[in-house]
């Protein structure tokens, strides 16, 4: 069996943590370098129902995609949620990892990912970055529908292919548009309007859009907004890192076990579709 410093280089070489947003706290949060790793869990979230399968499944390493600790902290005590999940990590000698904004940013990554979910053809990425002289990693992903469908019919196969939520699928939009071409960013995106704009497609996929920046989208041009549950849209990402690191376990012969977690970790929990009124 591989020691975890041996797995995270490898996760490290997928996604490399300089290559995460100056903000952001990516990487290691608690394992023994040397420890042996033959069973790792990938998930969207780091709460305590995702280390309990964890620890029930035996596993060695969680993989997730968000961070346990964003700002830092000073204390790591079992009464806080969040100090209760690297207790029960440590407890059960199981090591987490996270790749966030820098997962976002890799080839492939997070977009890949949703993108691939909706059965649609990446052609590059929506904001690309800089330092890569292929300019194929960068955040989000601009694609085709081949063939094209209409809005409503593309937003039923969203509702289809990504796991299921309270919060469903939300469209803006003529429902009759014809989609052919497709932006797509895993998470919150409502920061990358204008580069979705510039890019001239015909609709946006991504998560957690508020009220005003959706609004002046919708004003500025005939843009189709697919608005998913945030854990919705990242979640095949831990689909295809499992399949990644299967693929490294295989190459150099360490006989990995990868699991997917199968838990919603979607905060909403219950969905009341309001009631429609003759106006």
């Amino acid at each position: 069996m591989p020691a975890l410093s041996e797995v995270i280089a490898a996760l490290d070489a997928l996604w490399p943590p300089e290559q995460a947003e100056q903000w952001d706290a990516v990487g290691t949060v608690c394992g023994d370098p040397a420890a042996p790793v033959g069973r790792v869990l990938f998930a969207v979230d780091p709460v305590q129902e995702v280390v309990d399968e964890a620890v029930a499944l035996g596993a060695d390493l969680l993989v997730t995609h968000h961070p346990l600790y964003l700002r830092g902290t000073t204390t790591v005590a079992a009464s806080t949620f969040k100090g209760r999940a690297v207790h029960t990590l440590i407890k059960h000698d199981i090591a987490l990892h996270v790749a966030h904004t820098n997962a976002d940013r890799a080839d492939p990554g997070v977009s890949d990912a949703l993108a691939g979910a909706l059965d649609l053809r990446v052609t590059g990425p929506l904001v690309p970055d800089p330092a890569d002289p292929a300019g194929r990693r960068g955040l989000g992903r601009v694609c085709e529908l081949d063939p094209p469908m209409s809005l409503a019919a593309f937003a039923e196969r969203a509702a289809k292919r990504l796991p299921a939520t309270a919060q469903g699928i939300r469209v803006a939009g003529d429902p009759e548009r014809t989609i052919r071409t497709v932006a797509v960013c895993g998470g919150s995106g409502d920061s990358l309007f204008d580069e979705v704009r510039a890019a001239g497609v015909d609709a946006y996929v991504t998560a957690d859009l508020r009220h005003h920046p959706a609004s002046e989208a919708q004003q500025q041009s005939p843009l189709a907004l697919v608005d998913a549950a945030h854990w919705a849209t990242e979640w095949p990402w831990a689909e295809q890192a499992a399949a990644q690191l299967d693929e490294i376990s295989d190459r150099h012969g360490w006989g990995l076990r990868t699991h997917v977690s199968k838990h919603v970790t979607d905060p909403w929990t219950a969905h009341a579709a309001s009631a429609t009124h003759d106006h």
